[in-house]
Order: C-alpha cells, then sequence, then structure tokens
C-alpha cells in the first residue's frame, strides 16, 4: 500500500487523444497516467488505474489501514461507497479483495464518464456504480446486506448536511450487517464542533469508535482530515501500530481520549444535519 513502483505499466492515455476531457481531470505530471480528481480548486480523488495500491493522499492511507486491518488480504467483502470521484478505494478493494461486491452512490454522472474515459475500471471487477446521492441509494439496500460503509462525499469542499444527522446513521446501521465496519473521512478544524457532534451520531448507532487525524489538525493548527471508523471488526492494537510506523506520522484516538475529545457532543437531530465547514484560504488539497 502506498508509495510502491508500478510493475508492467501499460501506456498511459494521452490528453490529445480524448476528446472534450473534463477540466475537472487533471493529470499527475510525476506519474504518467495518473490523474488528480479537482472540484472547485479542491483536489477531492486521486487514481492510478494502473498500480490500484498506490495511494497517493494520507487519509486514504489510513482509511485501507482500517480495512486490512478488519479483514484478510483476499477475503471477499460487500461494501458500499458514499461518493466515487476517482473511485481509488473500490479499486483498491477490488485488487487486494478480488470477487467483492461493491456499489458506488455518486450522483454526479458526468464526473463518473470522465473518470472512465482516462481511467476505466476493469473488467469483471465487482464494482457497480449508480448514479444517486448517497441518502437515496442506500435506502435501496436491502438490512444487513454489507460489510463495509464508507462516506467519502463532498459537494465541493462540504460534507452534505443529509450526511451527518442522526436518521443517517440509523439507516447506516440498517444495512450494514452486525460484524461490519464503517468508516466516515470529514474535513475540519479545532474546536471540531461539527465533526465531534457528527462522531456522536455515528457512536449512538455503531458504539465505541476510532478517530486518526494529523497531529497539526488534532493540535488545532490546520484544517484537515479526519477519519472516523466504528465496528467490532476493528483491530485497534494493529492500527496503532500502523500509525506508530507511519512515514507520515498521524494520531489514533479510542478509549478515554476519544471520549475526552466527544466532550458532551450530541448528535444532529433526524432531518436537521449540518454541512461541514470550509476552510477559509485558498485552494486546498485534503491530504
Amino acid at each position: 500500500m502506498g508509495h510502491r513502483q508500478s510493475s508492467g505499466r501499460k501506456q498511459p492515455v494521452e490528453r490529445a487523444d480524448l476528446p472534450a476531457l473534463d477540466r475537472r481531470l487533471v493529470p499527475d505530471n510525476d506519474r504518467p497516467g495518473a490523474w488528480f480528481v479537482r472540484v472547485d480548486g479542491t483536489d477531492q480523488s486521486y487514481v492510478d488505474p494502473y498500480d490500484p495500491t498506490w495511494l497517493e493522499f494520507d487519509y486514504i492511507q489510513r482509511i485501507a489501514e482500517i480495512i486490512d486491518s478488519s479483514w484478510p488480504t483476499g477475503q471477499r467483502i460487500a461494501a458500499v461507497h458514499v461518493g466515487g470521484a476517482g473511485m481509488t478505494l473500490p479499486r483498491y478493494i477490488a485488487h487486494t479483495r478480488a470477487t467483492s461486491a461493491q456499489i458506488v452512490l455518486e450522483p454526479d454522472a458526468s464526473l463518473t464518464a470522465a473518470v472512465r474515459q482516462v481511467a476505466p475500471l476493469a473488467a469483471r471487477c465487482g464494482i457497480k456504480v449508480r448514479p444517486v446521492d448517497g441518502r437515496s441509494g442506500m435506502t435501496q439496500l436491502r438490512d444487513q446486506s454489507v460489510d463495509l460503509v464508507l462516506v467519502d462525499a463532498f459537494a465541493g469542499a462540504q460534507v452534505p448536511a443529509e450526511l451527518t444527522s442522526l436518521d443517517w446513521f440509523i439507516e447506516l446501521r440498517r444495512v450494514t450487517r452486525p460484524a461490519g465496519l464503517v468508516i466516515l473521512n470529514l474535513t475540519d478544524s479545532a474546536p471540531f464542533d461539527h465533526s465531534r457532534r457528527v462522531a456522536a451520531g455515528l457512536t449512538d448507532q455503531f458504539g465505541p469508535l476510532v478517530l486518526g487525524a494529523e497531529p497539526s489538525t488534532l493540535k488545532g493548527r490546520r484544517f484537515g482530515n479526519l477519519v472516523l471508523a466504528a465496528g467490532p471488526v476493528l483491530d485497534v492494537d494493529r492500527l496503532r501500530r500502523r500509525a506508530a510506523a507511519a512515514y507520515f506520522p498521524y494520531r489514533l484516538l479510542d478509549g478515554l481520549e476519544l471520549d475526552h475529545w466527544l466532550g458532551q457532543a450530541q448528535p444532529f437531530p433526524a432531518g436537521l444535519g449540518l454541512a461541514s465547514p470550509t476552510p477559509t484560504d485558498g485552494p486546498t488539497t485534503f491530504r
């Protein structure tokens, strides 16, 4: 996982070969064939179709570590992804856990088409993309039908309000198997009033959770990503070891330390969610 060299790399798709390329797709000049998905000045996704294990953003690496600590490599899982963009993690799961059944809920059909233009999904990869928003798509899933729910959805630089309220987490509880796992990617800055309320909603339905973030974010020095995960399959000891050995350091909060971070935060009531805060200074990359 992370920054490994590819083998058997194919000839990358050239911009000149693509008619009317979507401006939200920006090539990585340092890694031919790889692309950033950039929306409103924010790099929301990164995809290397020739090496699905290359996870450019630090927070994506954290999410992959949570998945890898929960299920052995090669074990088939059923996953639903709220938010698609470059479909980095669906591709990663398809590569590391072949035959997994995955659904991606991505309402921006034009973005999905553009991504597939430069980074097609492999044949029989098990990934199905539905052009619907997370709330609508989730209601179409059967009770206790998925092992993993991954929520990494943004409207511009904000997590939509409808993905933050208690009724949303009740819906996630309905579709997730008893031994399943829910992972959220949030963006926020100190004092984390918004993220603590979202975390309270997740805890209300799924019990104890873990939080991973860069030390500078947790100390209030910068706006950044907060990765939350809850579910009985979490291997917290393994995650602590990975955090301690990470090339880019990050902190993992759980137990009493996380209880202190949560404080007296209460979930956003049903139907009264709030979109996440936005960074205040210029184009931002959430890594």
